[in-house]
């Protein structure tokens, strides 16, 4: 019963992050059936991984919404990193860039970016790890999911 009420919660605390402050891969075709929220770390193992995967997640028919989560918090190297990605004229090339390991060009004043309030929600959803993926319901999903296994715990066929 607590899980499913702090899940209400969640859901109600994302659905207010626009979708302007979010780096977003649309499902294939701009026909989304399931939408996953995304707390990542460009330097985080299993968010690369994750993001590897972004085609066929796409394909499948889920759209991705990343939200900035610097895991050694806001004064850590990663989260200027993040600031660069949401700063970037080409968000998803520079989130693709990012955790290919490429350095971003950093921008010569960086813009006013979300990644402090979306660190901030992380921390208040208790976001952990990285990745920390949630269903459009509030529902956590957990850390790396392979392809099958979220579209499965997305009820996907």
């Amino acid at each position: 019963v607590s899980d499913q009420m702090m899940a209400i919660e969640r859901a109600a605390a994302l659905a207010e992050v626009k979708p302007e402050e979010m780096v977003i891969f649309p499902a294939a075709g701009g026909k989304a059936k399931k939408v996953v929220y995304v707390f990542t770390d460009p330097d985080c193992g299993y968010c690369r991984k994750l993001h590897a995967q972004m085609a066929e997640m796409n394909q499948r028919g889920i759209e991705v919404r990343y939200l900035a989560f610097p895991r050694g918090g806001m004064s850590s190297p990663v989260a200027g990193k993040l600031s660069s990605v949401w700063c970037a004229k080409d968000r998803q090339r520079a989130m693709t860039d990012a955790k290919r390991g490429a350095t971003l060009a950093a921008a010569a004043t960086l813009c006013q970016n979300p990644v402090a309030r979306q660190y901030s929600l992380g921390n208040e959803l208790g976001v952990r790890g990285t990745p920390a993926i949630f269903a459009q319901d509030g529902m956590q999903l957990g850390g790396y999911l392979a392809v099958d296994d979220l579209a499965k715990a997305l009820q996907l066929r």
